[in-house]
């Protein structure tokens, strides 16, 4: 067993049972959680199952009646407080998050950063929630709006972002005046359970935060299914958010997805190529290619094309892989072996398919121990790639050419994903016809990243329903409700 606890200033942050209704609760069975570069098994956490999952949404239940009541201010007090103390703990935190999914230390500090940082915003947005005073048809009347919260939430986050998937969902939904039941990914608790220590030391009161650890398929079931949850939150693939939302329609429960993506990273050819080249390493390599924003398919016109593989070939081939724990390491391991095997396939096939290979295409899983892969640049494929199709999820960039504006934008929209687009170009024109023309959430120009916690983070057709940042996300956890008031002459 590690001694990853030993390596915490603070140890109370290392839990392994779940937070329900204020207590910290065991189950019958445990699942083992370990480090993916090294396969070192890090703890062993209670899987609560079924009956700890139907404990958790009653409890939240219960104290749905008291948070919703309490003032938007002491709400948005407790959730400021929680704010500070995940700051106070980066360097923890961060470590759980480097021992747990692998990402190099110092952007797992940066994750934990950015996760707070909504946390922060969604206090204060809480606090301007407000409804409209509008006209009304009838003599004698008025009429106005008001925002009340949903309920009780159920949450379900993936291992890539272990700490920030949680705080985007859970701190609009808590400053609203919902309560959470949270499942995390089974690869990735431990920063769940740490960010439940904290919440409880802030002193946000017992049942209105839980966090539950086990088997999706017997805890899942149980959010989607009972008529105490009012709404799911889900960040993760497509297939598992489809899956969710046809569960959650028979109560016709509310669902925020944040799902799977292939997003285009398009360079024009007026475009600093040096510039573009660092926002594609920026844009794919972070988190080892494991983000569902990450570059896919880098689509760049003709005349530029081998000058832009130049450059990224140069910059890819100095990419240091290995432990997050390592000095000056860029790219961590993938999340497990499975994740190692299913991109060596996309990269064979588009070899297969005659693309070629200008850096990396190999796993260095027996070099370094762990679930490695080394960072790729493929040229030369073509669209019916299955590295074009699907999300590619691990540290490969794949370039492809196009000769004009509708080329390039017939390229980038053809996929059922519509989550996060990148366009590097100098020409505003272009800057309005292309990203008009995407269909894409989100479009990042001349920039490689397109999240922050004040604005709108979220895709459209099979990348996910609903936003996360800013006011749309605290607004994204409360009902509209229309007030006529009659008799007023």
């Amino acid at each position: 067993m590690s001694d990853l606890k030993q390596r915490l200033s603070d140890p109370g942050l290392f839990r392994t049972e779940s937070y329900v209704d204020g207590k910290w609760v065991s189950g019958e069975t445990r699942f083992q959680v370990s480090n993916p570069a090294n396969r070192e098994i890090i703890a062993e956490v209670c899987d609560v199952g079924e009956a700890g999952a139907r404990e958790a949404v009653a409890a939240a239940h219960d104290a749905f009646a008291r948070w919703k009541k309490t003032s938007v201010f002491e709400r948005a007090r407790l959730v400021q407080r929680w704010h500070e103390l995940i700051m106070e703990h980066v360097a923890d935190l961060g470590t759980l998050i480097t021992a747990e999914m692998g990402k190099p230390l110092k952007e797992a500090r940066g994750e934990v950063a950015y996760g707070a940082s909504f946390v922060k915003v969604s206090a204060e947005e809480a606090t301007r929630l407000h409804g409209e005073t509008m006209a009304t048809q009838f003599p004698g009347t008025r009429g106005w709006t008001i925002r009340q919260p949903v309920g009780v939430v159920g949450c379900i986050t993936p291992w890539n972002f272990p700490s920030a998937m949680i705080t985007r969902k859970c701190a609009p939904a808590l400053a609203a005046g919902c309560t959470m039941v949270v499942k995390p990914a089974p690869e990735t608790p431990l920063s769940a359970l740490a960010l439940a220590e904290l919440a409880e030391r802030a002193g946000i009161p017992k049942g209105v935060f839980n966090v539950i650890c086990g088997d999706a398929t017997k805890i899942g079931p149980v959010l989607t299914g009972s008529p105490e949850v009012a709404m799911i939150g889900f960040t993760g693939s497509t297939e598992i958010g489809k899956l969710l939302m046809r569960q959650a329609a028979d109560g016709v429960k509310r669902v925020s997805l944040e799902l799977g993506g292939n997003a285009p990273f398009i360079v024009m050819d007026d475009a600093d190529i040096e510039k573009a080249a660092d926002g594609v390493l920026a844009s794919k390599f972070r988190a080892g290619g494991q983000t569902c924003v990450s570059a896919n398919r880098i689509i760049v016109q003709e005349g530029i094309a081998d000058r832009l593989a130049e450059a990224l070939k140069a910059r890819i081939e100095k990419v240091k892989v290995g432990s997050g724990f390592d000095d000056g390491v860029d790219v961590g391991p993938l999340i497990h072996d499975e994740a190692v095997t299913r991109v060596g396939r996309l990269v064979e096939n588009a070899r297969e398919q005659g693309a070629s290979i200008l850096a990396g295409g190999r796993s260095l899983a027996d070099e370094l121990g762990g679930s490695f892969y080394a960072p790729t640049l493929i040229s030369g494929g073509h669209a019916g790639l299955d590295i074009a199709r699907n999300e590619i999820f691990g540290p490969v960039a794949s370039l492809y050419r196009a000769r004009d504006e509708a080329e390039i934008l017939r390229l980038a929209n053809d996929t059922p994903f519509g989550l996060a687009a990148y366009v590097y170009t100098r020409d505003i024109g272009r800057v309005h016809r292309i990203t008009e023309g995407l269909d894409y959430g989100m479009v990042g120009v001349n920039a490689p990243m397109v999240g922050s916690s004040t604005t709108p983070f979220g895709g459209v057709k099979e990348s996910g329903i609903g936003r996360e940042g800013g006011k749309w996300g605290v607004e994204e956890f409360t009902e509209l409700k229309f007030v006529m008031l009659g008799d007023v002459e």
